[in-house]
């Protein structure tokens, strides 16, 4: 069976379930019918603006219902949406910009200033109020159903990840990239079908395959989706109950908020059937602490951007703390997934051993958006790709992953590399040389963490170089410590040794 293009998908649903409520927003809400007739009328303004096959229109903001309808609208006009993460700092966000190129921007406006001083020739709609230009704009556009006859290998769908050298690269996800995978649904086991019936909530930034992939997985179903803004916990509490959601995707930070609600214990989540998970691993007590309040069968996701998501799953069946060793896995390939671990050369290892995880399914991104050599470098001409990710598989397929390849810290379910970090405190008059580490954080999973060697002379303070480094990175990848340190340990080549840094015994052997 062959892929179906994300409009194949939307007009299925429309003759399915046409006048079945697929999206609720803040009190509003579209019926299937309704998107397809939304996203045409945005398909042939696109059009009428000079957009083309191929050309990417961004959107910086919140999680809303203007953007699910823009991004099928784009669609329909063989377009590539580039959602732009608004955590993120005034020059990350201009330079995300500057390399994706695209015709138009949909802005909140909380984050106006923000797209015009840093792409302040390119054209803007405004969504929301005060002064929403966007709505007025799609409604003035014509309902001719628009339907165009796409490449299931074109590319819809842009999302800009971390780099390791500081610069983040625009993972080019497909038709076949989002829905291959889920193209044959009698193959998939009970947790990961869905059905008209089934209600999800969003609360997943779309700016990450967890948000715009989660809505689509909605939508590709005749489901139901709650979009929140952002996650909040006194607000996922509320659609929870008043909307019996049976299927939410949270981050492990994102649990142990919700299961510690006021109200969480007292609350019946018996409509509640799938808590999916990811990003960074589950412990132990808070399984089992989530399991008595939520009383749901747990799936751990683990997947990435470059998948298109989610390729590796521990089923429900498998979060039972009887099963030892199993429940510190990440689970098994999905089918249609291969995996394999690789040494450094690339040659395959057998079981037990650790390399790196290389992963091979129509899932794959098509590559990084103009960056060739980076692609080549990440897939190689089988269409295996280098997931950056150390582990090993055991004899009955089971993933374990053991550490980042490439030292990525996640913290609160967003990715952090050190060298971005450590780019942003370079140049701080203070500061000589800076190396960067993720920690254990009891809130976050980890937290980002410095250790700088001063200028001679010169004892800069924490909150001068947060400052600093705030001007130039998001919020969130600002390290919560810092530590001054006389040198940095080094191999012989000269090379940073994270891991004698992550050594909780490094400051006693000094």
């Amino acid at each position: 069976m062959t892929t179906l293009t994300l409009n194949q998908l939307l007009r299925r649903q429309v003759a399915a379930h046409g006048d079945k409520i697929a999206l609720k927003f803040e009190g509003d809400s579209r019926s299937y019918a309704d998107i397809d007739r939304h996203a045409a009328q945005i398909a042939h303004g696109l059009i009428a603006r000079g957009v083309k096959p191929g050309d990417r229109v961004a959107y910086l903001g919140k999680n809303t219902l203007a953007y699910f309808e823009y991004f099928l609208g784009a669609a329909k006009a063989r377009a590539v949406t580039v959602p732009v993460n608004w955590r993120l700092a005034e020059p990350e966000v201009g330079y995300i910009l500057e390399n994706a190129r695209p015709k138009l921007i949909l802005v909140e406006p909380q984050f106006e200033a923000t797209a015009i001083n840093v792409a302040p020739h390119v054209e803007r709609l405004v969504t929301g109020d005060p002064h929403d230009t966007f709505l007025g704009w799609r409604d003035r556009q014509s309902q001719e159903p628009l339907d165009p006859l796409a490449d299931w290998d074109e590319t819809v769908l842009q999302l800009y990840t971390s780099g390791t050298t500081g610069r983040p690269k625009g993972a080019m996800l497909t038709h076949q990239s989002l829905f291959a995978l889920r193209k044959n649904p009698e193959l998939l086991p009970d947790w990961y079908r869905w059905s008209a019936e089934d209600v999800s909530l969003i609360a997943m930034p779309v700016a990450h395959v967890s948000g715009t992939g989660w809505g689509l997985w909605t939508l590709q179903h005749g489901a139901t989706g709650v979009i929140l803004r952002e996650f909040d916990p006194n607000v996922v509490f509320d659609q929870l109950l008043a909307n019996r959601v049976n299927k939410v995707m949270m981050v492990p930070t994102a649990m142990q908020i919700a299961v510690r609600h006021p109200l969480a214990r007292t609350a019946d989540f018996s409509f509640l059937r799938y808590l999916y998970y990811g990003g960074a691993p589950l412990a132990v007590e808070l399984l089992a602490e989530c399991s008595k309040v939520f009383g749901c069968g747990f799936v751990q996701m683990y997947g990435m951007t470059e998948t298109s998501g989610t390729i590796v799953a521990l089923a429900p069946e498998d979060h039972d703390p009887s099963k030892g060793e199993r429940l510190r896995s990440v689970g098994k390939a999905l089918p249609g997934v291969e995996l394999k671990i690789i040494d450094a050369d690339g040659h395959s290892l057998p079981p037990g051993a650790t390399g790196e995880v290389a992963i091979r399914a129509q899932a794959n991104m098509a590559g990084y958006f103009e960056m060739p050599a980076q692609t080549a470098e990440t897939i190689d001409s089988q269409g295996w790709l280098r997931s950056g990710d150390a582990g090993y598989l055991d004899e009955d397929g089971f993933l374990f992953l053991k550490d980042r390849v490439k030292d990525m810290i996640i913290s609160g379910g967003e990715n952090i590399y050190p060298a971005e970090v450590e780019h942003a405190i370079y140049g701080h008059p203070g500061v000589a040389e800076v190396a960067v580490i993720g920690v254990p954080d009891p809130k976050w999973g980890e937290a980002v963490k410095a250790f700088i060697v001063p200028v001679a002379g010169a004892a800069p303070s924490a909150q001068e170089i947060i400052e600093w480094a705030g001007k130039r990175i998001a919020k969130f990848k600002l390290p919560k410590t810092i530590e001054l340190v006389s040198a940095l340990p080094r191999n012989h080549t000269g090379k940073v040794l994270r891991r004698e840094l992550r050594d909780p015994q490094r400051g006693k052997a000094r």
